[in-house]
């Protein structure tokens, strides 16, 4: 064959093209997604992307594959291993893309497809995002006109009892916040039981940290379990409120009327509520940021903190809160207003609440006093009044300063009155049942305070990544005074049961304390590394304070003038102290720790302006703590923590202010009391599988401490116990609990089921007339819970399972307060035709008699309801009610503490038929307001 020089030239340049056409390739390896497996032999093909016609294949070696020798063009890769879902990719080579690496093909089980498949087609009923576990309402059914309150019963690990207290994984929910904004502040009720269900778009369940914690990420030790309710987008514009009302047998009445205003961004409402029956209005906790009334003592840096309402003059206070005992009757009042504005670069909300509670009842009080190789036991009458009168206005506002700095003002202030009237009839008898003595008390009390607390926070975030800056600065002032009268006559009786001595009491006391405390915390938080941050903080804290009590003795014209000084103290106080702390945290991927310490430099001085005595103390506390977490999943997480702390001995422990309220026992300070020191664990593992909708969760903790301050008692033949607190060497106080439970629903019945467990305890020592003695309270419970809800045709729920209290003191190992017992409940609601509904709930107690209280307690609660509903939307509806048709809602409670056991008695709302007119109306629409 002859060849021309231009033939040849044409043939090379056409061989070279070819082969540059054919010089393309891929790679990549395959992996099971979940095991991360390799999958060797797993066949990989390359398609044409514009007719699938095969180019080439090969199968995996080792986990990698490689293919050569490929056209420029677009194509598709088809990746299939039997028992798994075919794995397909589209991708283009050319002079730009000559290799296409694949990386890691990672894929996916069949059965596992097909159940992200389901789960794509039903809504997740449950996530949890880091520290929140989020609750999708729409997985869940309401009926119209239901409250937040009924959405919530249906949650896993979340119960409401019939007061409307919630309580989420075993702990005690506090705040009930909406779209992350207070409500009417301390109340949860009233978001729970006022706003409706069918507004809900989420419900996130959460530890609210505090406000720097929350900013830099790294915790602070302070939490507030706490749920978020978001609302649905088109549930934030309209109207929408309830007109309740109730009258019913025996004076028994409730009237209700809620309204709300949504419009955007800015939120309205308003209540007032009046009642008996002690449903609704009860949930006002309005105690001071430092805590509740009539006590001094240190808080978490060493600073001494006065606050207390009309208790301090050491006669019977009121809380004013209602907690099952008397006849409550509570008239409430708010307002609330929400809104931001300026691109929400600024936020204010505000509420006004203003009520009046009134408590009147009975109290019958057993006690058994342990003494070595003997005991007594008492038993006291009560009857008591209790009135409070209230108001309380605070405000937040918000400023977005830049987009890397943020300042909160926060200010609050509540006015308080209460009046308090008891009288007490006592006895007590020797083992031998003879008579010991006997006490005829009452007290009379009035009180005053008046609440300020201001706060600034300014947050600050710097372009590196981590790095974060933060002032805190907070005011409180906090007065109160009272006054009142202390009556009491004691009769001393010999072992004969003859009259052996008498003591007669008619005082006047008067009380006044007063604080002023400014708080300043300084935080600044710094990258090490990608992974690990540490935050520094600096506290000053400033105290300023003054508590004055005095007795005054009858002079026997009807004046009170002859003052008491062995039982009247007037001191003030003044107060300096340092904090220093570094904590670090690690974050890499599942995994969060965290770990430092805190420590406080405080300088105390009381000065006693009777005796002119000072008392001057400087030390030194301790807050070491860690954390670790572990996220295995979307929905499985588990949280370990330690937190160590220093407990300074309060002003009473060390020099009390002598109270004679109950004269029967008597309290002396000890100055040589040095601090104990805590060490707390505790563990938290949340699981919850959408599938199947099956939720695990169980937490716990447990504390010792260390050279514990115990309260030791010194008893004298005549019945008079003294007090005195001091340090036990040898023997570390401990406390525990421990909650778990596990949730699902049974496919074939359509029931959702579960269990509960429930264990908490403590042991203490102390000394009694020089002997120690070791208490033990435990208790462990054990639930069985079921319910079923069938839309407009039936709903029932039930839960039942058995107590254990173990009670006791080494003092009297034989005679002790163990005992078993039983709870259960349920319900059945019956949808009938023409908006007819029928219901019915009950509860049951049963506490065994035991060797310190010889007789069983039975208590058996039935309700029932009739509704008529009219209208479309079912908001117009009239009620026909029993409550405790049974009529055997008797208070009862059994504690124990040191050498002391008790049962107690009391009046409680009993059975009563009601008629109710319930109208809920709504007029809630999407879209945004008009203009």
């Amino acid at each position: 064959m002859k060849i021309t020089f231009p033939a040849l030239i044409i043939l090379c340049l056409s061989t070279v093209s070819v082969l540059a056409q054919s010089n393309y390739s891929i790679k990549g390896s395959v992996a099971d997604t979940a095991s991360n497996s390799k999958l060797t032999n797993t066949t990989i093909s390359v398609l044409n992307a514009k007719d699938s016609i095969l180019q080439k294949f090969t199968r995996v070696h080792d986990g990698s594959f490689a293919l050569n020798n490929l056209k420029k063009g677009k194509f598709i890769l088809l990746a299939t291993y039997p028992g798994y879902a075919d794995y397909v990719d589209r991708f283009t080579l050319d002079s730009a893309h000559t290799t296409h690496d694949f990386g890691r093909i990672k894929m996916i089980l069949k059965t596992q497809l097909l159940a992200e498949v389901i789960v794509k087609a039903k809504v997740a009923a449950v996530k949890i995002k880091g520290d929140t576990t989020e609750f999708n309402a729409a997985a869940f059914t309401v009926q119209p006109n239901d409250k937040v309150e009924d959405l919530l019963k249906q949650l896993p690990g979340i119960q409401v009892d019939k007061d409307g207290k919630i309580t989420a994984q075993g702990q005690a929910v506090n705040k009930v916040l909406v779209d992350g904004e207070e409500f009417f502040g301390d109340d949860p009720t009233l978001v729970t039981k006022n706003l409706r269900a069918d507004m809900v778009d989420k419900v996130q369940l959460y530890d609210k940290k505090s406000d720097q914690a929350s900013f830099t990420g790294i915790d602070d030790g302070v939490k507030n379990k706490t749920i978020n309710i978001k609302l649905k987008e088109d549930k934030k514009n309209g109207y929408f409120g309830k007109i309740d009302a109730e009258g019913g047998t025996d004076k028994y009445y409730q009237e209700q009327i809620m309204f709300n205003r949504f419009m955007g961004k800015q939120k309205f409402s308003a209540y007032g509520t009046i009642g008996n029956t002690g449903k609704t209005g009860l949930g006002w906790q309005d105690n001071s940021k430092y805590g509740s009334a009539g006590n001094v003592e240190f808080g978490d840096g060493g600073e001494v903190y006065f606050y207390g309402g009309g208790g301090d003059d050491g006669l019977d206070s009121f809380s004013g809160q209602y907690n099952g005992q008397g006849i409550p009757l509570a008239r409430t009042g708010g307002l609330h207003y929400d809104t931001k504005w300026n691109s929400d670069k600024e936020s204010i909300n505000t509420n006004y609440k203003i009520g009046s509670l009134n408590v009147d009842g009975t109290r019958n009080t057993q006690t058994q006093n342990n003494l070595p190789g003997s005991f007594f036991n008492s038993n006291s009458d009560q009857t008591f009044h209790n009135h409070i009168f209230r108001q309380k206005l605070d405000a937040t506002y918000q400023l977005k300063l830049d987009t890397s700095s943020n300042l909160k003002f926060m200010i609050d202030g509540t006015t308080k009155s209460t009046v308090t009237n008891s009288d007490y009839n006592t006895t007590s008898l020797r083992q031998d049942s003879s008579l010991l003595n006997n006490n005829r008390r009452s007290t009379t009390n009035n009180g005053e305070q008046k609440i300020l607390n201001a706060s600034v926070l300014y947050t600050k975030k710097f372009k590196k990544t981590g790095r974060s800056f933060s002032v805190n600065i907070t005011e409180a002032y906090n007065e109160s005074k009272s006054n009142g009268f202390l009556k009491s006559e004691i009769d001393y009786y010999n072992k004969q049961g003859t009259p052996d001595s008498a003591q007669k009491i008619d005082q006047y006391k008067t009380g006044l304390s007063r604080s002023s405390i400014l708080n300043t915390n300084i935080t600044y938080s710094e990258p090490i590394t990608k992974d690990l941050s540490v935050l520094f903080n600096y506290g000053l804290n400033i105290n300023n304070g003054r508590s004055d009590r005095r007795s005054f003795d009858n002079s026997g014209n009807g004046q009170y003038t002859m003052l008491d000084s062995s039982l009247s103290n007037n001191f003030k106080l003044n107060q300096l102290s340092n904090q220093f702390g570094a904590i670090f945290n690690y974050k890499k991927k599942k995994t969060i720790i965290t770990f430092g310490s805190k420590v406080s430099a405080v300088n105390f001085k009381q000065i006693d302006e009777f005796t002119n005595n000072t008392l001057s103390r400087n030390f030194t506390n301790w807050y070491p703590q860690a954390s670790f977490m572990y996220k295995f999943s979307q929905q499985q997480v588990f949280r370990i923590n330690y937190n160590g702390s220093t407990q300074q001995p309060n002003i009473d422990q060390i020099q009390p202010v002598r109270v004679n309220t109950d004269p029967l026992n008597i309290t002396l300070g000890n100055p040589a009391l040095k601090p104990s020191f805590t060490n707390r664990i505790s563990i938290n593992y949340n699981s919850y599988k959408v599938i199947s909708g099956q939720s695990i969760y169980m937490g716990g903790s447990y504390a010792r401490i260390i050279n514990p301050i115990v309260n030791n008692v010194t008893t004298d033949s005549a019945g008079v116990s003294t007090y005195q607190s001091s340090n036990l060497k040898g023997h570390q106080t401990s406390n525990m609990y421990f909650y778990g439970g596990f949730d699902q629903k049974i496919p074939k019945v359509d029931i959702n089921a579960g269990i509960g467990l429930n264990m908490n305890g403590s042991t203490y020592f102390n000394l009694t007339n020089n002997q120690l003695n070791e208490t033990k309270a435990n208790t462990y419970s054990a639930s069985l819970r079921l319910s079923k809800y069938k839309q407009k045709k039936y709903e029932f729920w039930a839960g039942a399972g058995p107590t254990y209290t173990v009670n006791s003191s080494s003092l009297q190992k034989n005679i002790n307060n163990n005992g078993r017992g039983f709870n259960a409940y349920g319900g059945l609601g019956l949808y009938l035709p023409a908006k007819f509904r029928i219901g019915t709930d009950a509860n049951y107690q049963y506490n065994a008699a035991t060797q310190s209280f010889n007789e069983d307690f039975r208590r058996t609660t039935l309700n029932a309801s009739i509704t008529k509903s009219f209208m479309k939307d079912e908001g117009l509806k009239i009620i026909v009610s029993g409550n405790d048709l049974l009529n055997q809602n008797t208070g009862y409670n059994r504690t124990g503490s040191a050498n002391i056991l008790t049962q107690e008695r009391y009046t409680t709302i009993k059975r009563y038929f009601m008629l109710s007119l319930v109208w809920d109306f709504n007029h809630m629409g999407g879209g945004a307001p008009k203009k």
